[in-house]
């Protein structure tokens, strides 16, 4: 099931009325019930992956708390290699049987092994990495091992971030499934607003700006300049509004129930640097590579190329294909060029004329971002041919395009009208005034104080804006669901 569903709607009243309607010590069962339907709505027969890793993970951690030196650390590993297989066999075979196959006819040898006919079960890489977690705090003495199965196997299925994260730690999550949750209507009104600003991301900016994206990046061959400037930024908020997005609405979501999740992006677009921006996008995953793969492999000994390493290994776990890997030595290298100028930058900016009144740093943001969004074009095209020629054709024509650029873009019949672009400059522009400071900031902060029925009134608002301007499948279109013209 995903967030953005007519089923999710109904699913989420059900499920928080009867959490609430239960008594506390029938509500871990309840809620792992739900979250076993809520996977089971997209392709049922993978909840037994989960299972399979679920029951792995939960004697791996007992046996690694009352294990002893190299017992302990064979549990450990039995609990790694399990998790990292079925993660490989389901997301990487094919990729490496492809390569291995390709080099094979390279220098002429027979190779046998075809490629395997699956589907990839969604969130398999967020759920992986969660568990892991799990048996690698046991291991390291951070956390007790958890003893009961049902409770550990909803710190895994917990459904508001099963398919998209954040990724939790065992140490703020699994006890909070102990904790009594009374109804409290102040925290739910709060709940129910994060999950608007991320139902305004997801459905009225990122799916509004994802078919341009796709019609341009499916075929680049055919655009120079302008239209490829278009869509590389509009998929950098695309991809901002979307993954951010989910993470609100999950977040929001478990707050209603009582539930407090970390968050999963901090304003990244406004980092002034590479590594800045590594601490505020994605801040679940970035965190966990820094802490099981960073350090493990020597952290800051030789920070450049265990940086490098991690980069890699995020590109992978993004995607099993050739671009996600660029992508990820290309943020690895501009992690290095931080690292080895960031002395230099820093004389630079202290002999300015009036270095504190915010333009060198306006000027490293603007900098900073756009670094990331060439970055994007590696991750969202399809193959390196097609980067490597929207990276290389971005200026291609421009100035003669920029004379009269909403002619040039009407005669390529892109799928995103001027009022449609209007609108999503609009919406765009909404979500800096509510992230972003001073106004945004002040308004978060301000806004507890305000009157229960203005805080209603403002996400009756908001909702209503969602349904009238929200970009939905046909199949899932609201308001022609509601019967609404």
């Amino acid at each position: 099931m995903l967030f953005n569903s007519l089923s999710f709607l109904i699913f989420f009243p059900l499920v928080t009325a009867g959490y609430f309607a239960l008594p506390h010590h029938h509500r871990w069962w309840f809620l792992l019930v739900a979250s076993c339907y809520f996977y089971m709505a997209l392709i049922p027969i993978y909840i037994l992956i989960l299972g399979i890793t679920i029951v792995v993970d939960y004697y791996a951690g007992i046996w690694i708390e009352q294990s002893q030196g190299r017992r302990r650390t064979l549990f450990l590993w039995a609990s790694i290699v399990t998790n990292v297989g079925i993660l490989f066999i389901f997301k990487y075979f094919n990729f490496f049987n492809s390569n291995i196959r390709q080099l094979a006819e390279a220098i002429g040898w027979n190779y046998p092994l075809p490629a395997l006919e699956i589907i990839l079960p969604v969130g398999l890489s967020f759920h992986t990495f969660q568990a892991m977690s799990y048996t690698i705090e046991v291991y390291r003495g951070r956390q007790t091992a958890e003893h009961h199965f049902g409770i550990y196997a909803l710190y895994v299925m917990f459904y508001p971030q099963l398919v998209a994260g954040p990724i939790e730690r065992p140490q703020n999550i699994l006890h909070q499934f102990y904790e009594k949750h009374s109804w409290d209507i102040d925290r739910a009104i709060s709940g129910v607003e994060l999950m608007t600003l991320g139902f305004f991301k997801k459905i009225v900016i990122a799916d509004r700006l994802a078919p341009l994206v796709n019609q341009i990046y499916s075929k680049p061959l055919e655009y120079r300049g302008l239209p490829l400037i278009l869509a590389s930024y509009a998929f950098a908020v695309q991809i901002y509004c979307d993954f951010s997005g989910y993470s609100d609405i999950a977040r929001g979501t478990a707050r209603v129930m009582g539930f407090k999740l970390m968050a999963n992006f901090d304003r990244p677009y406004s980092s002034t640097s590479i590594p800045e921006f590594w601490r505020r996008w994605h801040i679940s995953l970035s965190s966990w590579f820094k802490d099981y793969l960073y350090i493990s492999i020597g952290g800051r000994t030789k920070r450049i190329r265990n940086s490098f390493i991690v980069f890699l290994v995020s590109g992978l776990w993004h995607g099993a294909n050739w671009p996600f890997v660029i992508w990820g030595a290309y943020h690895g290298s501009l992690m290095a060029i931080s690292f080895k100028t960031q002395k230099i930058r820093e004389r630079i900016r202290r002999r300015l004329p009036f270095p504190n009144l915010g333009y060198w740093q306006l000027m490293q943001t603007i900098l900073t971002f756009n670094l990331v969004c060439i970055g994007w074009i590696f991750f969202r095209a399809n193959s390196i041919p097609d980067a490597a020629y929207i990276a290389s054709n971005l200026t291609d024509e421009l100035a003669s395009q920029l004379r009269h650029p909403a002619d040039y873009l009407s005669e390529h019949n892109l799928t995103l009208s001027s009022g449609e672009f209007m609108l999503a400059l609009f919406a765009v522009g909404t979500l800096i005034a509510i992230e972003y400071p001073l106004i945004g900031l002040r308004l978060q902060e301000s806004r507890h104080s305000w009157p229960r029925w203005i805080r209603a009134c403002m996400l009756y608002a908001m909702i209503v804006l969602i349904l009238v301007t929200g970009r939905f499948a046909a199949e899932h279109h609201l308001l022609s669901i509601l019967g609404i013209p």
